[in-house]
């Protein structure tokens, strides 16, 4: 709890510096200059391939970039790429290292009082990953033994909870990102790893065991996700929000959807092929960029 506090403290600091900064548009226009943050090993969201930031949301991403190019008409804006990471992702859109940050963001009331969010580009829903010859079904299943989790993220935090509120009575351990967490489950040294169904596929697809591992349990959590930018900038979020909402009522989401979850994407050709999930098919109906509250 207390590094918690220490690190809300640290943010919302960070926050009050920026407050009187210029904004994100002039910065960029003056630079000449956007950056972009991405993950990776996000698969099939944010991740690289070459060291090229490739996947659903830096497709959605350059498109958002397109349109900034037109707004401030500066057709050769150089775009630049800077790789986050989950515990320093926030501070970097704060103090304007990056411009978008175009990884697994999920989108909480908390995140929201430092900086903004965009209307969601997909919804997750956050599950645990076993080994195949288990018996596990729930979360409960898993007393007594290690569950693993990517250092900060929401399922991170989900598992605190639990435990805290004594729900569950597991030992959490950590992966720095989410390579070494499925590193953690694939070696025994963890019994299950609680993460987004979409990262959980591509991990186990680009395993070489995919039938190895399964996907367990009823939904934990649904989350959506939305590009971060620093507070205090309504013309560049609406400029994003535009372009996010045209991509879902034109139907483009959609085949954005089928080109990364239902076709073969590189570096191997694999084909996840997952289906959307429920929450991804409601929200198309109404999106939006309400945050979830994970208090």
């Amino acid at each position: 709890m207390k590094k918690i506090l220490l690190m809300t403290v640290i943010l919302t600091s960070l926050y009050a510096a920026q407050t009187h900064a210029e904004s994100t548009l002039d910065r960029i226009k003056t630079s000449g200059k956007i950056t972009i943050g991405y993950r990776d090993a996000a698969d099939p969201i944010s991740y690289t391939v070459n060291d090229k930031p490739v996947g659903y949301a830096l497709d959605i991403c350059n498109q958002v970039v397109s349109d900034i190019k037109k707004t401030l008409n500066k057709p050769d804006l150089q775009v630049k790429y800077e790789l986050v990471h989950p515990m320093t992702r926030i501070p970097d859109v704060i103090t304007g290292k990056i411009d978008l940050e175009c990884g697994t963001t999920t989108n909480t009331k908390q995140r929201q009082d430092v900086v903004d969010f965009s209307t969601s580009y997909f919804v997750t829903e956050v599950r645990m990953a076993v080994k195949s010859n288990t018996n596990y079904t729930k979360i409960t299943d898993l007393n007594g033994k290690a569950i693993v989790t990517t250092k900060g993220t929401t399922s991170d935090k989900y598992i605190r909870t639990l435990k805290r509120n004594d729900l569950i009575d597991v030992k959490n351990i950590f992966g720095s990102d989410n390579n070494e967490a499925f590193a953690l489950l694939s070696s025994g040294r963890a019994s299950a790893l609680v993460m987004d169904d979409n990262t959980l596929a591509g991990l186990i697809a680009k395993s070489g065991h995919p039938q190895d591992y399964k996907m367990i349990g009823p939904v934990l959590s649904k989350e959506p996700y939305g590009i971060m930018i620093a507070k205090n900038n309504p013309q560049l979020k609406s400029m994003v929000d535009h372009v996010i909402h045209k991509m879902w009522i034109s139907g483009e989401m959609a085949k954005l959807y089928k080109k990364w979850f239902q076709s073969p994407i590189p570096p191997n050709n694999l084909n996840l092929n997952i289906a959307p999930n429920s929450s991804f098919k409601q929200f198309e109906k109404a999106p939006n960029d309400e945050g979830i509250d994970l208090s």
